[in-house]
């Protein structure tokens, strides 16, 4: 075995442990986090190119079903339903075959499928294969449906209980407004709450794909629950929505725009927030506004406190 591929299934099996450990102890927010960035790894892996990889194409296959099980198990715990779940018990039955995955030769224990390959790219690595905007693609109509990698999963995450004195926020995204709204593919927003240096305060969270595509706007109606109090974020935090959608031509998910809501604007009601320019700035000191058109992202926020 490498030394790369050592490292790698060192780390992988500390997070995986890691993940687990949260889901006994009832830490569900903390595990779904955990079972969601280790899946992504793993599928980054199961991606890569032959010559850039410490592993087989037979084991990224392997690879590819253990994410498949971690995002299951996440679904689960974000799930209200009780039937079909992904048990932890089922989840720790495949730690043995990831630290094992060079000599694992036996049939995988569940019968599920790789995530479809979607090019997952690195933060900022996207700017770089991207030489269009708005009018190269010419529209959703290249290829047909069937064609396209099924839709990319919600990882909502439920309200953290309250706290006396603290405050908790909901924030609906109700609609973005966008020029091409019905050329987009599987449109969803990227959630996540960032401190001045862009270092993640909170969990990241997907909205599902959106609920329509209407004349100038794309419309989701959805809640997402900021996952820490406000009052214990840091003094300069912003939340992110990133906009992303899937591109045939290219297969991956691209961020088209985003926008930020900072401290001060945290109050109850309505409100619109300006669209920028990709990259997400999260040190939001190089913006550039999306359009000069009257297109925002409108959102609905609604404050907790016991």
């Amino acid at each position: 075995m490498s030394e790369a591929a050592r490292s790698l299934l060192q780390r992988w099996g500390a997070s995986f442990r890691k993940g687990t450990d949260f889901d006994s102890w009832g830490q569900l927010v903390e595990a779904i986090d955990e079972y969601q960035i280790l899946a992504r790894h793993l599928q980054k892996e199961a991606q890569s190119q032959h010559n850039n990889s410490e592993f087989t194409e037979d084991q990224k296959k392997t690879i590819a079903k253990i994410a498949t099980c971690l995002e299951l198990r996440s679904a689960a715990l974000q799930s209200t339903q009780s039937q079909d779940e992904f048990k932890l018990e089922d989840l720790k039955k495949l730690e043995p075959i990831l630290k094992n995955i060079l000599t694992y030769n036996k049939e995988f224990p569940f019968d599920v499928q790789p995530v479809p390959v979607r090019k997952i790219l690195a933060p900022g690595e996207e700017e770089h294969l991207e030489f269009e905007e708005d009018d190269e693609e010419g529209g959703a109509g290249a290829g047909s449906p069937d064609s396209f990698p099924a839709r990319v999963p919600g990882t909502l995450l439920p309200r953290l209980p309250s706290e006396p004195g603290m405050t908790l926020l909901t924030i609906n995204i109700e609609k973005i407004g966008l020029k091409d709204a019905g050329q987009c593919i599987d449109p969803y927003i990227t959630v996540s709450v960032k401190d001045l240096n862009g270092i993640d305060l909170t969990p990241v969270q997907d909205t599902p794909v959106a609920l329509r595509k209407e004349d100038t706007y794309v419309h989701f109606n959805v809640d997402i629950e900021i996952q820490k109090h406000i009052e214990k974020l840091t003094k300069g935090a912003a939340i992110f929505f990133e906009f992303k959608h899937y591109k045939p031509k290219k297969r991956f998910t691209s961020t088209k725009c985003f926008a930020f809501m900072e401290m001060d604007e945290i109050k109850p009601g309505a409100i619109v927030i300006e669209l920028y320019k990709k990259p997400t700035d999260f040190k939001r000191k190089k913006l550039q506004l999306l359009t000069k058109k009257p297109l925002y992202l409108h959102l609905h926020q609604t404050l907790h406190k016991e």
